[in-house]
């Protein structure tokens, strides 16, 4: 891959999750502050996201692949939801807003797998070489999230308005990007997760973990949707700039990965990420009534192990079980049962439960979290107990 082609697919990542990082991260605050949401009406805003999680697949693999170069529809996608990252600005009713967002969920979800189609095909060595165009995703989620932080944009539509402005650049350098034609007929998402489903549910081990997976996106989504209005409430100062501590985490964590996998094994890689979760949300539940807690701080950092240890070792684990003629297939049942119907349950369970805990004054949020640190308790002691990986693939999922 030409050193060109390889910094135009790194700024095309940068600006992908910047963009999403922008506006995603503080919209709970930003809803409180100007629609005087509750909380049912913010776990309703983030399952958008969830809903348009579970569509994506469908659109990317019967539509952009089939008929139209991954560049340019990428570049529309964007264009047209700058727009809408706009309009969410004028609403004012949360039930327009919620549309709104879901509408824009549904244009910018299919971009994370054009972006992934995009790079994948310029590359020759997409196992060394996809790592390295990857992480200037997080980088730029890292650097909108201390932007956003940093100039005070947290209850502001700014966030929206900075998410639009990186929107419409990415849009316009989409056209700019290397030539990805479409694939042509194939099939399509749906028969492939079939397929894969087939393959997979045939071990009783994977589906203990499938399970797993979907149960602890619940936990997933307190986090998501109401740790920066959390963090708000109870007085850090630039909340959302601290918040990228994760990111940082998510960071360095993942390189430990490969060195671990040798040695513990993969089944407890999962487990240290299910008691990563448990031991965050104990930590904001003993550190609320301190802003400056250590406790908050490390339940930010935490956010390394729960994502890495569990999530990319989730994926890498999935591709082990499916083999390499169902891999990207399975990839995307895993992706459909977590981040979309996972996270789809978890965002009105969690607006729902600070819901019922919310006060005159605020919430109380030490029963809040301790909600998600017991259902991750849960999670952890029934994969403890029913996960039997038969064939031993979970040993050492390098080889």
């Amino acid at each position: 891959m030409k050193k060109a082609t390889g910094a135009s697919l790194s700024a095309m990542m940068f600006m992908e999750y910047f963009i999403w990082s922008a506006w995603y991260v503080t919209m709970g605050t930003y809803m409180k502050a100007h629609l005087q949401s509750d909380d049912i009406h913010i776990g309703a805003a983030f399952s958008a996201l969830a809903i348009a999680t579970m569509i994506s697949p469908f659109f990317v693999g019967l539509i952009a692949d089939r008929f139209f170069s991954a560049q340019k529809i990428m570049g529309v996608l964007h264009l047209a939801g700058a727009v809408l990252l706009v309009m969410a600005t004028r609403v004012t009713d949360n039930q327009l807003f919620y549309w709104v967002i879901l509408a824009y969920s549904l244009l910018y979800m299919p971009t994370i797998a054009l972006s992934n189609n995009i790079a994948f095909y310029q590359m020759t060595d997409p196992g060394t070489q996809f790592p390295w165009i990857r992480v200037f995703g997080t980088a730029g989620w890292i650097v909108a999230g201390w932007l956003v932080g940093t100039l005070g944009f947290e209850k502001s539509p700014d966030t929206f308005y900075l998410a639009a402005g990186v929107s419409v650049a990415l849009g316009l350098f989409s056209f700019f990007l290397p030539h990805t034609p479409p694939k042509g007929v194939q099939e399509d998402a749906g028969t492939g997760m079939l397929k894969s489903t087939g393959v997979l549910f045939k071990s009783r081990a994977y589906v203990v973990f499938f399970i797993a997976a979907i149960l602890v996106c619940i936990p997933l989504a307190f986090y998501y949707g109401f740790a920066n209005p959390f963090l708000n409430e109870v007085g850090m100062s630039n909340a959302a700039g601290k918040m990228i501590l994760g990111q940082v985490s998510e960071g360095v964590f993942i390189l430990a990965i490969p060195f671990l996998f040798n040695r513990i094994g993969v089944k407890n890689m999962l487990l240290l990420g299910m008691s990563a979760w448990v031991i965050r949300y104990i930590c904001f539940g003993l550190g609320y009534e301190n802003p400056q807690s250590w406790l908050l701080y490390a339940g930010i950092i935490l956010h390394g192990i729960c994502y890495d240890f569990f999530f990319v070792t989730g994926y890498m684990y999935t591709e082990k079980k499916a083999g390499p003629a169902i891999k990207n297939a399975a990839q995307g049942l895993f992706t459909f049962a977590t981040y979309g119907l996972g996270m789809f349950i978890g965002t009105w369970i969690s607006g729902f439960v600070a819901g019922h805990y919310a006060v005159a004054d605020g919430h109380l949020w030490r029963q809040i979290w301790l909600v998600p640190a017991g259902i991750a308790a849960l999670v952890l002691l029934y994969f403890l107990f029913f996960f039997r990986d038969e064939d031993g693939s979970s040993k050492n999922i390098s080889q």
